[in-house]
């Protein structure tokens, strides 16, 4: 698989305002990076993980630092499966005579 890099410019005194080392800094920012983008819907969860540079278990754990949730579902397909669930629901009540 073909890969690319992009470049980020900071200024040097950045990671020691954070206090981390450079590439602690330039790590977490992949990171924050993969996050987001697997935040958003735009990057599977493996997918992140490989540009994080991290095991998919890895970086699951490492959502929680960020505040995201490892599973990503949308309203409308939480909606859907609820609504499923009420029909199979109903249908087993009407075929068990309730």
């Amino acid at each position: 698989m073909m890969s690319h890099s992009i470049t980020v410019k900071y200024p040097d005194t950045l990671p020691d305002a954070l206090h981390m080392s450079r590439s602690e800094f330039e790590r977490e920012a992949r990171l924050a990076m993969a996050v987001k983008l697997f935040e958003t819907g735009k990057l599977s969860s493996g997918q992140a993980a490989r540009l994080a540079a991290l095991s998919r278990m890895d970086f699951l754990h490492e959502l929680s630092r960020f505040g995201v949730s490892s599973i990503q579902v949308k309203a409308t397909e939480l909606e859907n499966d609820v609504a499923q669930a009420m029909r199979a629901h109903d249908r087993h009540q009407q075929q068990s005579g309730h």
